[in-house]
């Protein structure tokens, strides 16, 4: 019959045959064929009981206000907003000052705070991109007769902006040589990491910057 297995064929053939007794044959039945991988457990996962799903709309209230905790009234919700805010405005400061705790993994480390020295005591033609590019968007928008001369303007300042960038990689990677010589970092990473930052306006670096442009970074 169509939608038969093969091993229902083979166990009827047995059992007309009388060739196994009916225990037998209805052990081998109930064995199913192996599927190649051991079969999950249901439980797998489990770490106790689970509580029931609630069945109405007050059932589910209750259990949000059993699990938040108690009620707080108003003044203290203000006080704990105004603790949050404070914690954050100490973190934050921390960072901006350059606390290695509160720094974010890209910035940590002697070598990393070595870099942005370097680029803060050097005057950059790569932090002039955006005021640069702002500049030159108002006035071809406020005169639109100078828009046959924005185009060069913007490609004259790109082409001084990488020639900066890679001069600025080069002397990071070569003052990192010299001062942490056990350093294994990619040089690539520290250039390009060094240009990133060089290309941000001074008052919106972060960490804020350690040194003065112009000073000697030992």
């Amino acid at each position: 019959m169509l939608g038969r297995k093969k091993d229902d064929n083979v166990i009827v053939d047995r059992a007309e045959a009388g060739d196994a007794p009916d225990a037998e044959l209805s052990s081998v039945s109930r064995t199913t064929a192996p599927k190649g991988r051991p079969t999950p457990r249901r439980n797998a996962g489990r770490k106790g009981p689970v509580a029931p799903a609630p069945m109405t709309a007050a059932e589910a209230r209750a259990r949000r206000k059993t699990l938040s905790g108690p009620k707080l009234s108003r003044e203290e919700r203000k006080a704990q907003s105004s603790e949050r805010r404070a914690a954050m405005a100490e973190r934050r400061e921390r960072m901006m000052a350059g606390d290695e705790r509160y720094l974010l993994s890209r910035d940590q480390g002697p070598v990393r705070r070595y870099v942005r020295d370097v680029v803060d005591s050097r005057r950059n033609v790569l932090g002039l991109f955006m005021p640069a590019a702002l500049t030159l968007l108002f006035v071809m928008f406020a005169v639109p007769q100078l828009q046959l001369y924005i185009s060069p303007a913007m490609l004259l300042l790109m082409a001084l902006m990488m020639l900066d960038g890679l001069i600025l990689g080069r002397k990071v990677a070569r003052r990192v040589d010299e001062k942490f010589p056990q350093d294994t970092e990619s040089r690539w990473k520290l250039g390009f990491y060094a240009a990133s930052r060089a290309s941000q306006m001074r008052r919106m670096r972060t960490p804020r910057p350690q040194v003065k442009p112009g000073s000697s970074v030992d």
